[in-house]
């Protein structure tokens, strides 16, 4: 950035953590669901969602980003006037959209990250991304940008508005995967999900009615995700980290296939009226966690359905987290941020904290190690 006063103000807004750790206020509360018989119910515990979505080990939490942009100008920003809005800290939703860090693109300028991995679910819209290790790439419409910051990493996701004659809808999950002590030190990574290579199923239930499935991590009916990173705790299958993504068509039945003893499994339910596991209903936005070993079914409502599984074993450490880091102690917290002010973790590479890339150009990733792939 030309402006020292606006470089200051990326740096500042970089420690809230960017997508995510924006907010760090928990939210939601646990309703039980006791057994009517004394055994263990399939539902353990019911939450609402707020912007910020409880997870369980070994996740930290999940955010669900769903702005309606309207259309791009020629600086890939909206169309649109910007006055009343908190720009540099826009999270109040204001004629349907967000600016978020962003100044003129939506988005989260350049942030630092340690300890963790973040797992980017584009759904609508495209993504911008740029690291402190030189590495880029443009990504959405059914693509996963799965980053492991491991020992630190500073990225831009940046939200570029790349219509100018329709609107530009965004949707996407960013889930914050934990990493064991062992990979916290790791180098960081990242790896693209196209949307080509994650195995999408389509079910029928007994009724004829329709099921489908994207498997972004783990294994279901027989269809394996793309290899995750090689640092990641669902980089070993016993762990059974699984993300799922599953449609219902209205009043579909889906049986959740069981995992062992031990595995944390948690179900979201972000669109549609209502949703039934086994006997107990869940409300439009809600969460509920699940007994991973029980017989679950699931029931769609009167509307087609959305629903995200979140599941895996659990690490069992420490976790202690402040804004963009996460660690096992405090005094690795306290280590991370004085790394973070000596090194900024290799530097900023780019002309401009809120990095976007040429309009025309489409699907990419580049890495760190100079190689490149696209997709139309």
């Amino acid at each position: 950035m030309g402006n020292t006063n606006k470089r200051r103000q990326f740096i500042k807004n970089s420690l809230l953590g960017g997508l995510g750790a924006a907010l760090l206020a928990k939210t939601g509360f646990a309703l039980s669901s006791k057994p009517d018989d004394g055994e263990t119910s399939a539902v353990k515990n019911i939450k609402p969602l707020g912007f910020q979505w409880q997870t369980q080990d070994p996740f930290l939490f999940c955010v669900h980003h769903e702005d309606f942009f309207p259309t791009g100008n020629a600086q890939l920003g909206p169309n649109a006037s910007l006055e009343g809005r908190n720009i540099g800290n826009d999270f109040h939703i204001k004629d349907g959209w967000r600016m978020y860090h962003g100044q003129t693109v939506p988005g989260f300028p350049g942030h630092p990250h340690r300890g963790f991995e973040t797992i980017t679910v584009v759904r609508k819209g495209m993504v911008d991304h740029s690291d402190s290790m030189g590495a880029s790439g443009r990504y959405g419409d059914g693509d996963v940008q799965w980053m492991t910051a491991g020992n630190g990493i500073q990225h831009a996701e940046m939200f570029p508005l790349l219509k100018k004659d329709e609107p530009n809808t965004l949707e996407l999950f960013q889930i914050w995967l934990n990493l064991p002590k062992s990979a916290k030190t790791a180098e960081p990574h990242y790896k693209m999900l196209w949307r080509e290579d994650i195995p999408k199923i389509e079910l029928t239930d007994n009724d004829g009615k329709k099921i489908k499935a994207e498997v972004i991590a783990g294994e279901l009916s027989d269809h394996q995700a793309p290899t995750p990173p090689p640092n990641s705790w669902a980089a070993q299958q016993n762990h059974e980290v699984a993300i799922w993504n599953i449609y219902l068509e209205a009043g579909a039945t889906w049986n959740m296939p069981k995992a062992s003893k031990g595995v944390e499994r948690s179900i979201y339910f972000y669109r549609g009226d209502k949703l039934m596991i086994n006997e107990v209903t869940l409300e439009n936005y809600h969460a509920a966690d699940l007994e991973a070993t029980a017989n679950i079914q699931v029931k769609g409502g009167n509307e087609e359905c959305h629903i995200l599984v979140l599941q895996g074993k659990p690490i069992g450490e420490p976790v202690v987290q402040h804004g963009p880091f996460v660690m096992n102690t405090k005094a690795e917290i306290q280590k991370a941020f004085e790394d973070y002010q000596k090194t900024r973790f290799g530097g900023w590479p780019w002309s401009r904290y809120d990095m976007v890339h040429d309009p025309n150009k489409g699907r990419f990733a580049k890495h760190a190690n100079g190689s490149e792939e696209t997709k139309a």
